[in-house]
């Protein structure tokens, strides 16, 4: 009988795996001189081999051993230039699998690196670079750093100069320092996250210089000619190595009297270079300096456990305490007066120079109102770059803002106008470096995902509903005769968006009500400031039904009115689901093209031709206002008896607008924002259920709202 018997019987689904004996077979052959048929010499010491287990694993090997080359006919080859511990690791790798990298010196698992790289194990390659990022430490990063840039291993560079980056104080303090090479020194302090006194920088380069070209230190400055001596090719190009290194230091950061007590006697730099630093530091703009910044990825910098501080606007402690839940009319918000003399908005410092890209913003948002700002970020609080600038833009609740990477000390935020009264509150704030990706037109974000969500402060403000937002909370499944949609009378209102904060758009895609074969005609005007409209989609003259895809010229958008023109079955004009820019991806792909029907959703098995507008009878609003609970025949049943309630609540809606607490919207918002009605959702009365009010903006004015007084609360 077999003495592997023992191995086991076949698995219940006639699978058998014995993968772990074949690899201790092979392993058993490791320094084995047993049916060796090459020997591979390193150093001086031999090490038998098997050319079909080597070409199988390599083709570095393979190459070697069986690619008509010299050494392919030779019994015994020499491997020059090998590290002897890395080679035998490499070897027993090869065999075995395995590999031990914790009881290894650094300077061997950097030499099995570059041996892995040379023969072309990848996989061992990225394991070992895995191994290398989980043991960065101050004393041997430098050396991780130019091995990895040597091996072009992308990853473990980033690794390496995000440590540095970190600890950039300490590494160019350290010894290791001094034995970076010269390129992979010149990249590091290229990058503008090598966070550190320029002036430190600068004299760690010319540390780093002594010790690498003492030659040429002796000779004179690394910018003046030799005089004819003869030093060797090496020592010029040494030479030329430091004045490349030397060139990225960025001597206008440093301070005159540096310049003139630090950098002039090392004798290192020219004094016209000098002097050119010193034009630069007084005769440009300060944003134009290549400043160093603090890089700590999607870290909120505006937070006072980094230093941060508001130095100016009204109830300063609101602001960066990261609570943006507890707030009301009274509390909770940081604050300052709209186009008041000598008011520069709220000012917040950095505790340190920081590389950022994205702000987050909560503005109050306890009712419908909206602002318009600007932000603007410096280094000196004297020369000023506006990063965001939304004056022409209403933006309401989180503003979720993008600029391009730049270093900032001081952040100011300055309103320019309130649609309630003349003064600005922000509720949250946070600056940070975000990696993820983005894309901007004009300053404005040009978004892939969609924008019009609850969770991007978009809002539906006018329109007929069970709950406000129904039209972008997603749910495009559940809708039937009852809910699931909003609507308005044709002829009368419209459905009115407003999203959280500008966007450069070029679609938008709508589900209209689709349970039967009606379809639709109606067009879509867009604003940035609910003053001006523009004509955006006109689909009056076609009949429209279920999904509907709508391109147009890209543009700015804040708000989108979309106006019902036509409805096959009645006079009530329905959308189940809104989002821009237009989600079309294969798995949600319904759309259908106008004039052609799309799939039925829940309702009854109707023809698949088009319902003339006669077959179906037209509803108006006081009709409607008599309509029983068994007359179910389609949503206009109770669409348009809250439309019949809607109406006495005009005047009202004038009369709020005419208060000011909707300011610069204008009356078709103030309609909106008050006469918006929900349905109650429990129960099937016998009679049209009774309107409910939003109280966003009139509970706000019942409760007789202050205008920003300085005897109380300014909201």
């Amino acid at each position: 009988m077999s003495s592997n018997h023992h191995m086991g019987r076949v698995a219940p689904n006639g699978e058998i795996e014995h993968t772990t004996f074949l690899s201790d077979h092979i392993g058993a052959l490791y320094l084995n001189d047993e049916y060796s048929d090459v020997v591979l010499t390193v150093d001086g010491q031999r090490f038998y081999g098997h050319k079909v287990i080597l070409a199988a694993c390599s083709e570095y090997f393979r190459a070697l051993l069986f690619g008509g080359l010299r050494e392919s006919k030779q019994a015994e080859i020499e491997l020059k230039g090998t590290n002897l511990h890395a080679f035998k690791a490499l070897l027993k790798y090869i065999y075995t699998g395995h590999m031990s990298l914790a009881n290894q010196k650094e300077e061997v698992i950097l030499e099995t690196l570059g041996l892995a790289h040379q023969y072309g194990f990848v996989d061992l390659e990225s394991s070992i670079a895995d191994y290398l990022r989980q043991i960065l430490q101050i004393r041997n990063v430098c050396m991780i750093y130019d091995a990895a840039r040597l091996y072009e291993l992308q990853f473990l560079i980033r690794v390496c100069c995000s440590f540095m980056d970190k600890n950039a104080q300490e590494i160019i303090k350290h010894e290791s320092f001094l034995h970076l090479s010269p390129t992979g020194l010149k990249a590091l302090i290229e990058r503008d996250s090598f966070y550190a006194r320029e002036v430190e920088i600068f004299q760690a380069v010319v540390e780093w210089v002594r010790a690498n070209q003492a030659d040429c230190i002796d000779n004179g400055s690394i910018y003046s000619s030799h005089d004819g001596s003869e030093d060797s090719g090496e020592s010029s190009a040494l030479t030329a190595a430091s004045a490349a290194v030397m060139s990225a230091v960025r001597l206008p950061l440093i301070s005159l009297t540096e310049l003139l007590t630090v950098v002039r006697p090392t004798n290192l730099v020219s004094p016209g270079t000098i002097l050119d630093a010193i034009a630069v530091r007084n005769q440009g703009r300060d944003t134009e300096l290549r400043y160093r910044g603090c890089l700590m990825p999607e870290e909120n910098m505006a937070h006072p456990t980094h230093g941060t501080q508001v130095v100016q606007g009204g109830m300063r402690s609101a602001l960066l305490d990261g609570d943006s839940k507890n707030y009301d009319m009274e509390r909770g918000y940081t604050r300052h007066a709209i186009n008041e003399e000598g008011d520069e908005g709220i000012l917040i410092k950095l505790g340190r120079e920081c590389i950022l890209n994205h702000f987050k913003m909560l503005l109050w948002d306890k009712d419908m109102r909206s602002y318009q700002y600007y932000i603007e970020v410096s280094m000196d609080q004297k020369d000023w770059v506006r990063v965001i600038d939304h004056t022409l833009y209403f933006c309401r609740s989180w503003q979720f803002l993008y600029f391009e990477p730049r270093v900032i000390q001081y952040i100011r935020i300055v309103g320019t106008n309130n649609t309630v009264n003349k003064v600005f509150h922000v509720v949250s704030f946070e600056a940070m470096f975000t990696n993820t990706p983005f894309v901007l037109e004009k300053g404005l974000i040009v978004p892939k995902h969609n924008v019009a969500t609850v969770e991007k402060s978009a809002s539906v403000i006018e329109g007929v509903s069970r709950s406000r937002n129904t039209l972008l909370n997603g749910n495009t499944n559940n809708y039937d005769w009852d809910s699931g949609y909003t609507c308005h009378q044709l002829g009368s209102g419209s459905i009115l968006i407003q999203l959280g904060q500008p966007y450069m758009l070029d679609s938008m895609r709508l589900l209209l009500w689709d349970c039967d074969d009606r379809s639709y005609g109606f067009y879509v005007e867009t604003t940035i400031n609910f003053r001006d409209w523009e004509l955006t989609i006109d689909k009056t003259r076609e009949s429209c039904r279920s999904w509907m895809t709508l391109h147009f010229d890209r543009r700015p958008v804040v708000g989108i009115r979309i106006v019902g023109t036509h409805n096959t079955a009645n006079e009530v004009f329905h959308c189940v689901h809104f989002e821009c820019p237009a989600q079309t991806d294969d798995n949600r792909q319904q759309h259908a093209d106008c004039s052609k029907f799309g799939n039925h959703r829940g309702g009854p098995s109707h023809s698949r031709d088009a319902i003339p507008s006669t077959s179906a009878p037209t509803e108006t609003a006081s009709e409607a206002g008599e309509i029983h609970s068994n007359d179910r025949r389609s949503p206009s049943n109770i669409g348009t008896a809250s439309l019949a309630l809607l109406r006495p609540s005009t005047a009202r809606a004038a009369d709020f607008a005419g208060l000011g607490a909707v300011g610069g919207v204008g009356a078709g918002v103030a309609l909106g924002a008050e006469a918006f009605d929900v349905l109650d959702d429990g129960g099937a009365p016998s009679v049209p259920s009774r309107p409910k009010r939003f109280s966003h903006s009139s509970d706000f004015q019942d409760r007789g709202g202050p205008s920003g007084g300085a005897g109380g609360s300014c909201l």
